[in-house]
């Protein structure tokens, strides 16, 4: 857990936003992330977008094309 208000920057924060980068690369969803380190969803998504994710496109493996309907 990261815990919340804490401010974290530099080194700190690059190596956070590597770890969930890799999470993430594996498969696991950003509110997945966000509760599993305990902080929002907006928190670990900057994060994400700070480490150079390629971020996937929303509605996972569930969701349905728009013809498929």
């Amino acid at each position: 857990m990261l815990g919340i208000r804490v401010h974290i920057k530099g080194p700190a924060r690059q190596k956070i936003g590597a770890e969930l980068k890799k999470a993430y690369d594996k498969g696991a969803s950003v509110r997945t992330l966000a509760q599993g380190c305990g902080r929002s969803y907006g928190f670990v998504h900057r994060l994400l977008t700070e480490a150079g994710t390629t971020m996937r496109s929303r509605g996972g493996p569930n969701s349905r094309s728009r013809t498929a309907r």
